[in-house]
């Protein structure tokens, strides 16, 4: 009998020990086995699909497992959804080309252009004569794609193809809308291989014909962010971001199935846990075609105690902290870093940028925080392409990645000199031209002042 009540308190210390969460370690390698069975089973996560849709039914189940309570959270977007589209060389011979329709391509009944080289798409770079015709566009331009259709469209060309910037037949899917408005003309990813070739003819002087046909188009949906809050005995907030949705071509490992994991990873360590100030783990949608999961969600806040948003946006193994121009986070993060066992070799850094999912919660008030943490060149070149799945993404990279990740939570949580503020409207606008922000956010329809 001894040693049956001895058998069962044993087990219930256990399952109280297993209720109260684990390391981060083990949390870790439970979310990259997590990330493999979503990525397998689902593929691409683009917002709006089937795919999306059970992937993120799937990763509340899995949050359920472990006893958590995640809360399904729908919003309404601009979305896209990609047709049998189709490219082919037709003159001087003929011939299929690999390409992808940038999001919010429109569909159109099809068509064959005589094909110029449009340059990186300047206005003075575009040839007289453009009428009717396809533009070839420079990678390495520095114009946003939304101004260069207007221009292109209005110079009367028909169509464009974005020379892909990696090599290897890979293509980059992208959004061509941060506002979610359609495309005035279609507009194509082609292979860096393929399309250096038809430049290459076109500079010798040969005639260069395409037919092109899209099928992809526009529409509103109805999608969802996944939230899990973790209470503390503050109602100050830390929240934690990253963005759950992907593009379709691939399975979004690395962007952001490695973001989607360490929130995970997260979620596994912190549950039942005392903690100091309450933490939110936010899986966004709809980021890839213009932040709309996080937009929505930083229009739900109101004057909630939000001490910082930290976002994780293809995050790997951390190098330096990123204040994110917001200059009142600096002591509390140099704090942390000098008081690791392994400070990180950059140390606190302070650069504000524009385009993942701390942009809106900026916007709102909010300090927000990231990482300067870069994945192995072997990996990271295939984002947003039919490459980017599971095998790119090491195991410890989450491991390694997610363990300086959850210091920094919970010395957030727990730092008693930082406390819950928002900026006033003339400093947030401050943030963003301080960095030299606003012309970019001005040419995609994104800046609010």
């Amino acid at each position: 009998m001894a040693k049956g009540i001895l058998t069962l308190i044993l087990s219930l210390w256990l399952a109280c020990a297993a209720m109260a969460g684990g390391s981060l370690d083990d949390g870790s390698k439970a979310a990259h086995a997590m990330l493999t069975r979503l990525c397998d089973d689902f593929g691409g996560r683009l917002t709006g699909t089937p795919a999306n849709q059970r992937a993120l039914v799937r990763l509340a189940e899995e949050l359920r497992a472990l006893g958590l309570q995640p809360e399904v959270v729908p919003f309404k977007m601009p979305g896209w959804e990609r047709g049998a589209d189709r490219v082919a060389l037709v003159a001087p011979l003929e011939r299929s080309l690999r390409v992808a329709a940038l999001a919010y391509t429109q569909p159109h009944r099809p068509f064959e252009a005589a094909v110029l080289d449009m340059g990186s798409g300047k206005p003075e770079e575009f040839p007289t004569d453009c009428k009717g015709r396809v533009g070839l566009l420079s990678a390495s331009t520095a114009l946003q794609l939304r101004e260069i259709a207007r221009t292109a469209a209005a110079r009367g060309l028909r169509g464009i193809l974005f020379i892909n910037r990696e090599g290897g037949g890979q293509l980059l899917a992208r959004s061509s809308s941060f506002t979610g408005e359609p495309l005035p003309l279609p507009a194509y990813s082609i292979t860096q291989e393929e399309g250096l070739w038809l430049r290459r003819l076109l500079k010798r002087g040969e005639f260069v014909r395409v037919r092109m046909e899209t099928k992809s188009r526009c529409r509103e949906i109805e999608t969802a962010n996944l939230v899990l809050r973790l209470p503390g005995r503050s109602p100050e907030r830390i929240i934690v971001g990253a963005h759950f949705d992907s593009w379709d071509l691939g399975q979004g490992a690395l962007d952001n199935g490695l973001g989607t994991a360490q929130l995970f990873a997260l979620a596994h360590a912190l549950r039942g846990r005392d903690l100091a100030r309450t933490v939110e783990l936010h899986w966004f949608n709809g980021e890839e075609q213009g932040l709309w999961g996080s937009r929505h969600a930083a229009s739900r806040i109101g004057d909630a105690p939000v001490v910082a948003m930290i976002n994780l946006d293809m995050v790997g193994v951390p190098i330096a902290v990123n204040a994110l121009g917001d200059t009142s986070l600096v002591p509390s993060l140099e704090r942390w870093n000098a008081a690791r066992e392994k400070p990180l070799s950059l140390g606190v850094q302070n650069i504000n940028w524009f385009g993942s999912d701390h942009t809106p919660y900026q916007l709102a008030g909010v300090r927000a925080i990231t990482f300067n943490a870069p994945i192995p060149r072997e990996s990271v070149r295939y984002y947003h392409d039919l490459a980017d799945t599971i095998d790119k993404l090491p195991e410890q990279i989450v491991v390694d990645s997610t363990a300086v990740i959850g210091d920094l939570v919970l010395a957030l949580c727990e730092d008693s000199e930082l406390r819950a503020e928002r900026r006033v409207p003339d400093a947030t606008e401050k943030l963003f031209t301080t960095f030299g922000l606003e012309r970019r956010m001005h040419a995609i329809g994104y800046w609010p002042f």
